[in-house]
């Protein structure tokens, strides 16, 4: 069947209908990643983005599901050049067009990616609508028009969880706190190897209840950004700011630059994929990152924040990669913390345990 792609700016994409046939409008990001699409789809963080990976072959090696980051997809839609028809891999358990088709997914293949990222990349981020319904562009540009204007709902209540959960290390173990905004699976079994005791707390979760739990720590999770709910999150935390260690990671450290009196600002079209260089001020010495963020701190505000510095710079840009305060014992950093493999933990979560007086 076949479906099309509409940008806002009335720029049209066909292809092949591959999922749900259906309707579906949101942001259209794209993700130059080679591998990592099954992350990606159920990374809660991309909750209600039409996808665009630029990789030309999609679904080689199918889907297994010890890699899924949440227990669901939650794209509007995917849009692909090709997709595998077959896949190898000894862990998968079905194909991409299963997983598809089993989640609802409105998807579309056999799209000129490349000219479409090329387009995104000189134009900036924008709306886009996948239809198999409808092929009447101005119609179509009309839903866009409307969606845009429309109260947006936050997504949080239902991507976080509903009420407190232990995870990890039995009680007595060193405790921290994790407010979900759409925490992934990858990071808590990080948290997991440190063989940490880890409160899992719902997004909303009063600043009051946090510190009855007397956690050494906190760490707010990341997910979607420009969420409706993240301002009242932020709003909740900002008395907590110096009374406990915090780590604010990818939208959770949006979350706490706000909570600190930060600006965010929209960036043209965002740095989502697996090698971006971060750098410290302080050394020459640089780092490879992956990133799925479209907003970021906003430098000059963030330097009026007394007792807060800029710890990581993006080398592409200079955007802010990671802030830090010892006086006020937080860490926030824009990048994915990532395992770097075989069970192993990032640094970055052994830094804060160290921050917050733990080993």
């Amino acid at each position: 069947m076949k479906e099309m792609l509409v940008l806002e700016d009335g720029k049209v994409f066909t292809g092949e209908s591959i999922g749900v046939p259906g309707e579906r409008i949101g942001e259209v990001i794209l993700n130059t990643a080679v591998v990592g699409y099954q992350e990606m789809m159920t990374d809660p963080a991309n909750a209600g983005k039409i996808l665009v990976l630029t990789y030309p072959l999609i679904g080689n090696y199918g889907i297994a599901p010890k890699f899924n980051e949440s227990g669901k997809i939650w794209l509007a839609g995917l849009v692909i050049k090709e997709r595998s028809k077959m896949y190898s891999n000894w862990q998968a358990k079905e194909s991409l067009d299963d997983f598809i088709i089993r989640e609802k997914l409105t998807a579309l293949a056999e799209v000129d990616t490349r000219t479409l990222a090329v387009h995104l990349r000189n134009k900036g981020s924008m709306l886009g609508i996948i239809s198999a319904k409808d092929s009447d562009v101005k119609t179509l540009l009309s839903k866009i028009s409307a969606f845009r204007k429309e109260k947006k709902e936050t997504l949080l209540p239902e991507i976080s969880v509903k009420k407190p959960r232990q995870i990890g290390a039995k009680a007595g173990k060193y405790r921290i706190a994790l407010l979900d905004l759409g925490v992934t699976n990858s990071v808590i079994r990080q948290l997991e190897a440190l063989d940490l005791a880890v409160t899992l707390l719902p997004y909303n979760t009063p600043v009051q209840e946090i510190l009855r739990l007397k956690p050494r720590g906190l760490i707010i999770s990341g997910g979607p950004e420009a969420d409706a709910g993240l301002k009242e999150v932020a709003e909740n935390l900002k008395c907590i700011v110096g009374k406990i260690p915090i780590m604010g990671i990818a939208t959770g450290h949006q979350v706490l630059a706000l909570a600190l009196g930060a600006k965010i600002n929209k960036m043209k079209i965002g740095h989502r994929g697996v090698n971006y260089p971060v750098q410290s001020p302080k050394s020459f010495k640089g780092e490879i990152t992956a990133q799925n963020h479209g907003l970021v701190v906003d430098a000059d505000s963030l330097r009026k924040i007394k007792e807060v510095k800029i710890t990581g710079f993006n080398l592409n840009d200079r955007s802010v990669e990671e802030m830090e305060s010892k006086k006020l014992k937080l860490i926030g950093v824009q990048y994915i913390p990532a395992s770097p493999g075989f069970s192993e933990v990032n640094p970055l979560f052994k830094r804060f345990i160290k921050m917050s007086g733990g080993r």
